[in-house]
């Protein structure tokens, strides 16, 4: 029985209209944090020319591997294993695409994350990351103020991220805000472009 999660059925299309319009001329996507692999497999057909690679912690593998053998997509990749504090792939990609990955790792976590991801990334090539976020401190509805609340009781290492302290790892790393877009249930769309 393959993984499900309610929350990739509902966030992929507006996902997928900014997608449409960061990816234009890609080729090579890393998917950091594929999780079950229900993202990759919605998207990746929209994008023919675009070989799309999945990873994650080596426990989801199997979900990933029944969503995708149940799609027999040409243009996705079997998952690499990937924890983003361990060794990362040594291939250049021109995008990067993580959703709901920041809020559930530690800040030394999101750290590595950016370190890596300015590492991978070729130049000219972008970095889209979805999620809440907060603005100058300050949670952006009542609701992302409730959902970090939970996160942090189940770890306290977690939680909604600051766009600014984001936005400040993106720069150590080489990498410029492009675009910020506002999605459905408070969350949004980030995407920064390796300019060095």
């Amino acid at each position: 029985m393959k993984p499900f999660a309610e929350s990739c059925e509902q966030n992929r299309a507006p996902i997928l209209a900014v997608l449409q319009r960061e990816l234009v001329g890609k080729k090579r996507l890393l998917e950091v944090g594929s999780g079950t692999g229900q993202h990759a497999v919605y998207f990746a057909p929209e994008f023919p020319e675009l070989l799309w690679q999945t990873s994650d912690r080596e426990e989801y593998h199997a979900g990933i591997h029944a969503w995708l053998r149940d799609a027999g997509l040409d243009n996705v990749l079997a998952p690499l294993v990937l924890d983003v504090d361990d060794v990362w792939p040594d291939e250049p990609y021109d995008a990067v695409f993580s959703a709901n990955t920041a809020h559930i790792m530690s800040w030394p976590q999101v750290q590595r994350l950016f370190e890596a991801v300015g590492q991978v990334l070729q130049t000219g090539g972008i970095f889209a990351l979805y999620g809440p976020f907060n603005y100058g401190g300050r949670y952006s509805s009542e609701s992302n103020a409730n959902f970090d609340q939970w996160l942090k009781q189940r770890d306290p290492l977690s939680g909604v991220r600051d766009f600014e302290a984001l936005d400040g790892l993106a720069d150590a790393a080489g990498l410029v805000l492009r675009n910020d877009y506002e999605m459905p249930a408070n969350n949004r769309i980030l995407v920064w472009t390796k300019s060095r």
